[in-house]
């Protein structure tokens, strides 16, 4: 009886050394191994009546780069561009949060330096942003002085034309829900044919709101939870709407939305199952399919 009681505390021993060494193990894959990571995420969307002379028109999705976050400095911003920049996009958008607040191990950057570096993106219709929460709570004026003044165009409740071909598509840049009061159908009204529309904007709390007229809306801001466990999903998401607009393409009623989770962490600097991304989107026009 003696050797059997031995026997199951030498097991418990171990078996508690083993959970032990596999907590250590996931506490530094999440706090040191995957936030600085970057992978690239292609995806090919399939959208209604998508223009001819735009099919396959490929767009580089940035968002939340939360510049001065651990692991996401200067050098690594660089990195970054460079790895857009290889990809060869007609468009490449920023959709906000490029500041940080308060997360920790933190190290502020001024919105000049980190546009300076930002300038070096390249895409054949241009570079395109938007402002996030964090970017107006810091001064949303300052950081889109910087971005206009290295050539970045920052569309707040504002549009732009995209050529090509003889066709045109329009890109339209809604604020941030959270801290302005966003102009969706004043913004639309500024869209003058009837050309296919991608929306852009920080939130993807908005989606429910932008109309039909929209084939696309594009959005960051959820950073897909920071944190996704298996079997439990993301226990925390920035959303009214929980998980239902925290990561990736969402449909609904043939509305497409897609949410990136970002670059930079915020407020406590983690990631599990939720790696830094650069989002690669190739944008088809969905197939007819003749009877025979």
């Amino acid at each position: 009886m003696t050797d059997t009681k031995a026997r199951r505390k030498r097991i418990s021993k171990i078996i508690a050394g083993v959970l032990a060494l596999l907590l250590v193990c996931l506490a530094v894959w999440a706090v040191v191994i995957e936030p600085d990571r970057l992978v690239v995420r292609e995806e090919t969307l399939l959208l209604p009546n998508w223009p001819g002379s735009f099919e396959n028109m490929k767009i580089a999705v940035l968002s939340d780069l939360h510049v001065g976050s651990p692991y996401i400095g200067p050098v690594k911003l660089s990195y970054i561009v460079a790895r857009v920049n290889e990809a060869e996009p007609d468009v490449v958008v920023l959709l906000g949060d490029f500041m940080i607040q308060g997360v920790v191990g933190g190290k502020f950057v001024e919105p000049e330096g980190f546009a300076q570096v930002l300038k070096g993106l390249r895409a054949r219709h241009g570079v395109y942003a938007v402002l996030g929460n964090h970017d107006w709570w810091y001064d949303g004026n300052r950081v889109r002085r910087a971005l206009e003044g290295v050539g970045i165009r920052v569309l707040e409740d504002d549009v732009a034309r995209v050529e090509r071909g003889g066709e045109a598509i329009w890109l339209i840049g809604l604020s941030d829900a959270w801290t302005n009061q966003t102009d969706i159908r004043g913004t639309l009204a500024r869209v003058t044919d009837e050309r296919p529309v991608i929306a852009l904007t920080h939130n993807p709390d908005l989606f429910p709101r932008i109309p039909q007229r929209v084939v696309l809306t594009l959005a960051g801001h959820t950073h897909g939870g920071q944190v996704n466990i298996p079997f439990v999903g993301r226990p925390r998401v920035p959303s009214e709407f929980g998980q239902r607009y925290a990561a990736g393409h969402v449909v609904e009623e043939n509305h497409h939305l897609f949410v990136t989770t970002g670059i930079g962490t915020s407020i406590i600097p983690v990631r599990f199952r939720v790696p830094p991304e650069i989002v690669l989107l190739t944008l088809k026009t969905v197939p007819t399919h003749t009877e025979r």
